[in-house]
């Protein structure tokens, strides 16, 4: 039976059937169902495997199964990447699973995945899809876990979503540092921007689009007027890569359906306010293009991590000088 995944999280006692099977793109979501089902579960023995291991030794599962608890308890087990190859064993299981549970976890599963189809239309097992998550969703999650807080104005609210880039893992990261920070519950925008280094990493994403936009003069002016932070340069690097896988992929994408809704497929979703960016920059850059400045980004990485002389700020503005270059050759 499928089930919505909305709906499990506003009422944890949907997660009644003893099989369960989680998948998609959502790490994030995967990880909070995870907590759920740990704290609902929690005077349960709880036993931990991935398929790998199961496969090679299916009396690892089976024993435990059949074995009564030392301490009388029902057991949940939890199976980490799981995929069809699984699916074999666990109807083996089915009839003797009593009063334990079977929840697994896996990536993307099309909707040929013979394990997907099983969960989905069995009465006696659960599926919840784990898509990404939008803004909307987002928002909703941390009026949530920062209910009771002061100071949850618009502007912070966005001001931690741009941050953790629609990330939810990034943004359960983000709202437990703020937790930690505002224990007074008073949330004050000076020191929210603080907290997240937004002015830092505002003025660098403003200074890698423009270069990757082609556009020399702002990039000039950028260099003049930006601190590059000599403890963040594998930040910037990782920052730059990101941002030639992503624009990588929307090129590949849109060959076949368009550049807007190439940027639409990509996940985590791209921020409403970069999409403007993305499409200019789409505009700029080859596949060709991107594969030559990545593997220069690649070596930078190397030499940084390498030679501790190096004058390292001075090779991540070269850095951003070639990208401005080779945005407009």
């Amino acid at each position: 039976m499928l089930y919505k995944s909305y709906l499990i999280e506003q009422n944890i006692n949907n997660l009644e059937k003893s099989f369960f099977l989680f998948y998609g793109e959502n790490i994030g979501l995967k990880n909070d169902f995870k907590k759920i089902i740990k704290f609902i579960n929690r005077k349960s023995e709880i036993l931990i495997f991935s398929q790998e291991e199961i496969l090679k030794n299916f009396n690892l599962i089976y024993n435990e199964i059949n074995n009564i608890s030392l301490f009388d308890k029902n057991k949940l087990f939890i199976i980490e990447q799981t995929d069809d190859k699984i699916l074999e064993i666990l109807k083996e299981l089915e009839p003797n699973i009593d009063k334990h549970k079977i929840y697994l976890f896996s990536g993307i599963l099309d909707k040929k995945s013979k394990i997907r189809n099983y969960f989905e239309k069995s009465k006696n097992c659960g599926a919840v899809a784990c898509y990404a998550d939008n803004e909307i969703g987002l928002k909703k999650i941390i009026l949530n876990k920062l209910k009771g807080y002061t100071g949850l104005s618009t502007y912070n609210i966005n001001l931690i979503l741009e941050n953790c880039n629609l990330d939810r893992v990034k943004l359960n990261n983000e709202i437990e540092k703020i937790a930690i920070y505002f224990q007074d519950k008073n949330i004050k925008t000076e020191k929210l921007e603080i907290l997240l280094d937004t002015k830092v990493n505002d003025n660098f994403s403003l200074l890698k689009d423009e270069a990757l936009l082609g556009n020399k003069s702002k990039t000039n002016k950028l260099l003049s007027d930006t601190i590059i932070d000599s403890e963040k340069n594998i930040y910037y690097l990782s920052s730059i890569n990101q941002r030639l896988d992503k624009l990588n992929e929307i090129i590949s994408k849109s060959k076949e359906k368009g550049l807007e809704e190439a940027i639409n497929t990509i996940r985590p979703p791209i921020f409403w306010k970069d999409k403007p960016n993305f499409i200019n920059q789409t505009k700029k850059w080859s596949q060709k293009k991107i594969k030559t400045i990545l593997e220069d980004t690649y070596n930078l990485e190397i030499k940084i991590k390498s030679n501790n002389l190096v004058d390292k700020n001075i090779l991540i503005k070269k850095l951003l000088i070639d990208l401005c270059n080779l945005a407009n050759a």
